[in-house]
This record gives C-alpha cells, sequence and structure tokens, in this order.
C-alpha cells in the first residue's frame, strides 16, 4: 500500500489530480493501490456550496461530486497512465450514476490543475472513446476548490473491508483491476 510522502524542502512538489466516477471509497480503494501514487484523499468539488457535508452532497443540493484527490509521482505513473486507469475503474458512459449509486453527486468528473491537464485530459476522453459502446459523458473542466470529506471517509474500504458495500461493489472492482496488473492487490 502506497504511504503518504515525507515533504522536505529539496524535493519539488508532485503533481495532482482530480477524479470522480461514483462512490469516492470505490475510487480511493482503486487509486491508492496504483504504483506511483502517493496519497489520495476523498472529497467533494465542483459544487457551489462552501465547506459541505456527507450529508448536504448526499442530497444532491450543493452541486459537488465525490470526488477523489491524488498525489503522484509522475516518474512513476504518468497523467496519461493516471487517466487510463480512470477510465478503466468506472463507466464513464452512465450519466450521474455508478452501479448502485444513483445522483449528481456520482458523475464521472475529471477537474484538471493546469492547462496541460485540461488538454491531456480531453485527448485521453478521445482516445477511450472507442472503448466503450455508448459516448463517454464525463465532465471534464478546471478545479475551483477540493473540499476534504470527513475523516471517516478517509481508507473506508481498508477500515472497513467485511461492509456490505465494501464486499459486494468495492472489493470486485480492486480485484478486477489487481487481476488486469493495473493496482497491486
Amino acid at each position: 500500500m502506497n504511504k503518504p510522502d515525507q515533504p522536505d524542502s529539496s524535493t519539488p512538489a508532485l503533481p495532482t489530480a482530480t477524479l470522480g466516477g461514483g462512490c469516492f471509497w470505490c475510487l480511493e480503494a482503486v487509486f491508492k493501490r496504483a504504483p506511483g501514487v502517493r496519497r489520495c484523499t476523498s472529497g467533494y468539488a465542483g459544487g457551489q456550496v462552501k465547506n459541505p457535508t456527507y450529508r448536504e452532497v448526499c442530497e444532491g443540493t450543493t452541486g459537488h461530486a465525490e470526488v477523489i484527490q491524488v498525489t503522484f509521482d509522475p516518474a512513476v505513473l504518468t497523467y496519461d497512465a493516471l487517466l487510463d486507469l480512470f477510465w478503466e475503474a468506472h463507466d464513464p458512459t452512465t450519466l450521474n450514476r455508478q452501479g448502485p449509486d444513483a445522483g449528481t453527486q456520482y458523475r464521472s468528473v475529471i477537474y484538471t490543475h493546469t492547462d496541460a491537464q485540461l488538454e491531456a485530459a480531453l485527448a485521453s476522453r478521445d482516445q477511450a472513446a472507442p472503448r466503450f459502446k455508448d459516448p463517454i459523458v464525463t465532465e471534464i473542466a478546471p478545479l475551483d476548490t477540493f473540499y476534504p470529506a470527513e475523516d471517516y471517509h478517509h481508507d473506508y474500504y481498508d477500515r472497513n473491508p467485511s461492509a456490505g458495500y465494501c464486499a459486494y461493489v468495492i472489493r470486485p472492482k480492486v480485484e478486477k483491476l489487481s487481476a488486469r496488473g493495473s493496482i497491486s492487490a
């Protein structure tokens, strides 16, 4: 399992990506197992309410999506490879839905941090499109503000592997991507 970086002044800052593709517990469980990921934080982005709570986001009235913010080492995992995992880890053709989770808070989204990320995300979407029977509906836009989720959401799968949602929704996804070699077990 990847551990957060211990920052020091001699190391340049690592890039960050912000992604949404359904429940943030699922994406966090997948991306924290990807080689090169140094930190993965569940949170909210894309809405108009400042400092939203999980309850508010679940009501669907904040405009926010459940997202993860991923800090990664581009010498190990490029942004393009990270986006390839994103397309593989969820269904980007279902509007406001992933499996049992429905609502705008579960939309497929890439929030970019730089102009280069925006260009790469648009190109990646176009390259991924032939993999899917239906059109990709993923929102791609510059990140405005990211709000970390409440503490109990972080590392949710690892702390609750026997919980129903973890056992029946997250574990099969992690196992499938691990078997393909996309992530570590």
